[in-house]
């Protein structure tokens, strides 16, 4: 029988967020503590967010291009219908938090740890999670150029009906990864999707692979 502590964790379909303050401050700042703000409609390119601190807020179609915060802090938020060419989120930390719709050329994220987070539709031409720890986590309608799991550990992540250019998890640690919805055009580091789920047309797919993988060859009929 599995136990509660085996099950894993839904990420939040929704999010109840209390009453917001808009935001009104002149720019980001590092080391900023926001708690419970709304940001709507703002162009945030170009600023500097380091270590700072975002609960309970509301990000809402705003322009987000060569953001950089690496190591924040993010949970319990909703970021919507955002807009950025690139942004530094390296060794930042997310939790029980949604992201949705909008286009991101490149997210930069190796080293974050992402626990309870829904990617619901948008499209990312580039998601660097190398040596990310996520658990528990949802990608969700997306179309993703190219996402790098490389060295990464992965537990309890699904890709629903997703559709994925490029996917690499070379050196990568899976545990309850289900692939099995998701399109994949190409996958490298086919020897660590050892924990991952595909679907029997994927298997077909990525025969070929395994078959390089493991020195077998494959005689013409």
């Amino acid at each position: 029988m599995t136990s509660a502590k085996d099950r894993p964790a839904v990420p939040p379909d929704t999010i109840v967020l209390p009453d917001l303050t808009p935001f009104e401050g002149a720019a980001l700042e590092p080391d900023g503590d926001y708690d419970a703000l709304e940001f709507a409609d703002l162009d945030l390119g170009g600023q500097v967010a380091e270590n700072a601190r975002f609960r309970d807020c509301r990000f809402e179609r705003c322009r987000l291009d060569g953001l950089a915060m690496p190591r924040v802090r993010i949970s319990d938020c909703l970021v919507t219908d955002t807009q950025a060419t690139g942004i530094d989120a390296s060794e930042s930390t997310w939790r029980d938090s949604i992201l949705s719709g909008g286009r991101i050329g490149a997210l930069t994220a190796p080293g974050a740890v992402w626990t309870g987070i829904r990617v619901r539709g948008g499209k990312l031409n580039f998601v660097d999670l190398t040596t990310a720890r996520l658990t528990d986590v949802v990608f969700e309608s997306c179309t993703i150029g190219e996402l790098d799991l490389g060295d990464a550990q992965l537990h309890s992540v699904r890709f629903v009906e997703c559709t994925i250019d490029d996917l690499s998890v070379e050196g990568a640690r899976l545990t309850r990864v289900d692939l099995s919805r998701a399109t994949l055009h190409l996958v490298r580091g086919i020897a660590s999707l050892r924990g991952a789920t595909v679907g029997r047309d994927q298997l077909l797919e990525l025969a070929p692979l395994l078959a390089e993988h493991l020195g077998i060859a494959i005689a013409e009929d």
